[in-house]
């Protein structure tokens, strides 16, 4: 009677427990399928430690589901011992081998992984990825004792108790940065089943005016949410931010996509779809902006790739998006290829875990040679490890900036570190602004080089640009802008085996006001121009040569000092001194104007000259009232050294421009009389767009 009640408790222990295994796999399957694989994971080990040893399918299939879901999240130790157990269990499944060999490559055992990799390759013999792992695995003890110009370095301020990951630079200077965390000053208190951490959000730091990076707060804005805000890239100008954004929902899977968040200041606009396709089951992620902010790259499932996630791209055109590309080979591969990203100088970066490579995602970096064909070169030791390795930023033009791993963390989270590699590069900065005025942020340069380079670089906020030369080329770089002349300099590079920046200015001369020339100087109460005009009046004649349709108005002007009719005489003549000047360096006569104006054009104040003299504020006119007006001496010779100046204003930008197509017409038509060159409002090229170079057919645009 007492073995049958024990038997009875025994059968009723064994069927509950069966049906409490039975649930939590369940639940597990539930969590799974919509991408909750923490939570996942938790209910499948509850079901695999409820399910007897006796039963060795049902604890294979339930390791199996375990350590997939600790892949997913990086559990890397928990995914290892989760496929040993469902391979100790008869799982039946031989990718087990596959991932088992990758996880025991990213942890830094290559003699397991090894004997994986051979396993596997004896059911799939030839497959890539396991050919590849096997290289990798023999391959990265000799890239770890290679010398390498590569150092690397945690970034302190920058690491916290949770994840860091994927830093992006922003700024003129690269003086602000963006990433990604889960650390506690995320939003919401909330814990993703996901990961198992706070939803990450996008934080920002600034370095101070010691060049040290400032403690990182989240962004300003509406740029989070309590969704997942993670990799962020900006558009060449710096006004836009593509991110990745990962929603969810307790009843349906939901999809990383990349939004859009544009700037006011230092505050972030409320993210919004950026819809690259109809697909609703596949992934769009890490956004990267080609240099010439022409191209979006990103990461995605999506059908017809190489499998695994790949590398697309997409073309950003002023009506919208247009079709989507894949990467193809030799970038894609049957893995996954993550986080693009590009150096200034058309690099591109990327991560994978399906190039050979020393374990996890290696930074793999890809470079393309002018008839479309990529070269990989694998950064080895120290960028790369046997853990995960992604998400580049670059200072500028230089080969150093900040990275992500989650090497050394048996959590598998990722932190931000620097790196460098000293190299030699040749590089020009140049600023395009007003003439005797302010930056010109709508300012376009074209260069040029002898070598077949032709681009069109646009300007950052404070009107320069930067950007990479070769030794012995030479170039001509032409600064435009609608509303201005046009400015050309030229430079040829050295072979100098150091860094070198070289330095341009691009003044440009406004078409709508009157353009000061500074320097000209006259002989005490006489039009005779002294030695120390020179330069200046060299500059004007090269500023008429690089606009040969120009013709312009020579204005002198006097102080009020002086009896009227004696003034205009001796500034009618000072002004013919400068025409007779230009005429002598080879300007057309017929392009000059000279006047002379007196006392009767008194200077206004501009912004530059109210910011140079506090007592004087812009717009305001240097009469002689307002002259004697002021107290103080030697403010009322200020205004009288201003008003004595020499301009120029320019009258027409078509001078000459029709004379071919009217000589044409009266060749072919003798009997009719040649049309009228049209008016210059209705027909005439803006001057930039009558000197700009003219592309060669092969040759490629970007926009800086």
């Amino acid at each position: 009677m007492k073995n049958s009640v024990y038997w009875l408790l025994f059968v009723c222990y064994c069927l509950l427990t069966a049906c409490t295994a039975e649930t939590h796999v369940k639940k597990g399957d539930q969590f799974y399928a919509i991408g909750e694989y923490y939570d996942a994971a938790a209910e499948y080990k509850k079901a695999y430690s409820r399910t007897q040893t006796k039963e060795k399918q049902k604890r294979g299939q339930r390791a199996w589901k375990m350590s997939e879901c600790y892949r997913r999240i990086n559990y890397t130790a928990k995914a290892i011992g989760g496929y040993q157990n469902a391979i100790r269990y008869g799982y039946p499944d031989s990718m087990a081998y596959l991932y088992l060999g990758q996880l025991q490559q990213k942890n830094g055992d290559y003699k397991s992984a090894i004997k994986s990799y051979n396993t596997f390759l004896e059911v799939s013999p030839g497959d890539t990825l396991a050919l590849n792992g096997l290289t990798g695995c023999k391959s990265a003890p000799k890239w770890k004792e290679e010398f390498s110009l590569y150092s690397v370095k945690k970034e302190p301020i920058l690491t916290s108790r949770r994840s860091d990951f994927c830093p992006a630079l922003l700024g003129d200077d690269s003086d602000m940065l963006y990433f990604s965390s889960t650390r506690n000053d995320a939003k919401g208190n909330e814990i993703s089943g996901i990961t198992g951490t706070k939803s990450a959000d996008i934080f920002f730091s600034r370095k101070d005016d010691k060049g040290k990076w400032e403690q990182p707060e989240p962004a300003e804005g509406e740029l989070n949410s309590e969704y997942e805000e993670g990799a962020c890239c900006f558009s060449p100008d710096g006004k836009t931010m593509y991110l990745t954004v990962c929603t969810f929902d307790s009843d349906y899977p939901r999809f990383a996509q990349i939004y859009t968040s544009t700037r006011s200041d230092a505050s972030w606009s409320k993210p919004q779809l950026l819809e690259i396709s109809k697909d609703t089951l596949s992934s769009y992620a890490h956004p990267a902006i080609s240099p010439d902010g022409m191209w979006l790259y990103f990461t995605s499932d999506m059908p017809g790739g190489q499998g695994g996630f790949d590398i697309w791209r997409i073309a950003l055109t002023d009506h919208g998006l247009g079709g989507v590309e894949n990467a193809g080979y030799p970038i894609n591969t049957p893995g996954d290829e993550m986080f693009p990203v590009f150096r200034p100088n058309g690099d591109l970066y990327f991560s994978s875990n399906g190039h050979v490579g020393m374990g996890g995602l290696d930074i793999i970096k890809a470079k393309c040679d002018s008839l479309g064909v990529w070269t990989l070169e694998n950064l080895k030791y120290p960028m790369n490890s046997s853990g995960d390795d992604f998400g580049m930023t670059f200072e500028g033009l230089h080969n150093r900036g900040y990275f992500c791993t989650n090497r050394g963390d048996a959590r598998g989270w990722d932190h931000i570190m620097r790196f460098e590699h000293p190299e030699v590069i040749q590089t020009v900065k140049g600023w395009v602004y007003e003439k005797d005025g302010y930056e010109l942020p709508e300012g376009l340069v074209y260069m040029v080089g002898d070598d077949g380079t032709y681009l069109k670089i646009s300007v950052r906020g404070d009107g320069s640009f930067e950007h990479e030369v070769k030794p012995k080329v030479n170039y001509v770089f032409l600064g435009t802008c609608k509303g201005y002349l046009n400015h050309k300099e030229e430079l040829s590079v050295d072979t100098s085996s150091v860094s070198k920046e070289y330095t341009l200015q691009f003044p440009l001369a406004s078409i709508n006001n009157p353009v000061l020339i500074r320097n000209v100087f006259y002989e005490f109460d006489s039009a005779e121009l002294t030695e120390s005009s020179t330069m200046a009046l060299d500059s004007l004649v090269d500023l008429l040569n690089e606009n040969p349709n120009v013709t312009i108005e020579l204005a002198a002007h006097c102080d009020f000092r002086g009896a009227d009719e004696y003034n205009e005489k001796l500034s009618q003549r000072r002004a013919e001194s400068v025409v007779n000047y230009l005429v002598a360096h080879g300007i057309d006569t017929l392009r000059l104007t000279p006047v002379g104006y007196g006392e009767k054009r008194p200077k206004t104040v501009t912004r530059k000259i109210a910011a140079t003299y506090d007592f004087l504020h812009e717009g305001e006119t240097l009469t002689e009232d307002f002259i004697l007006a002021l107290e103080d001496e030697e403010k009322q010779e200020i205004c009288h050294a201003l008003n004595r100046r020499t301009e120029f204003k320019v009258l027409r930008t078509t001078f000459r421009l029709f004379e071919p197509e009217l000589q044409k017409v009266t060749k072919e038509e003798p009997e009719e009389k040649a049309p009228e060159a049209p008016h210059e409002e209705e027909k005439a090229e803006t001057p930039e767009e009558q000197q700009a170079p003219k592309e060669p057919e092969e040759a490629k645009e970007q926009d800086s």
